[in-house]
């Protein structure tokens, strides 16, 4: 997937500083996909990423994962269960340094009744 492939969210504009398409925040480097596992921090999410490794001395390859805490703007708005793709940005905290750009796929969420 190329940088033109990503356009703003539709709807209103937010006021976030750090949001990629309505603020100053520039996405460059890296473009990563995975699920968001966790949305409890505000306006930060923790997206996570499966992944093989193969181990030469077992000949076999075991499961890892990654977990890439991620900026979350409003007008995007990525929930628990989300397949998301994230960029890469200069740091917008301590942790931070990816920025949510796009929703693949919502969850699935139960109705209210």
């Amino acid at each position: 997937m190329s940088y033109a492939d990503i356009t703003p969210p539709e709807g209103p504009p937010c006021d976030d500083e750090n949001c990629p398409f309505h603020g100053k925040l520039r996405i460059r480097g890296k473009i990563l996909d995975g699920v968001v596992v966790s949305d409890k921090m505000d306006k930060t999410v923790i997206v996570q990423r499966d992944y093989l490794h193969y181990v030469p001395k077992y000949m076999r390859y075991e499961r890892r994962r990654s977990r890439i805490p991620a900026h979350n703007p409003p007008c995007i708005n990525a929930r628990k269960g989300d397949r998301v793709l994230i960029g890469e940005c200069r740091p917008i905290s301590k942790t931070v340094a990816f920025c949510v750009i796009k929703i693949l796929e919502r969850a699935k969420r139960p109705e209210k009744r």
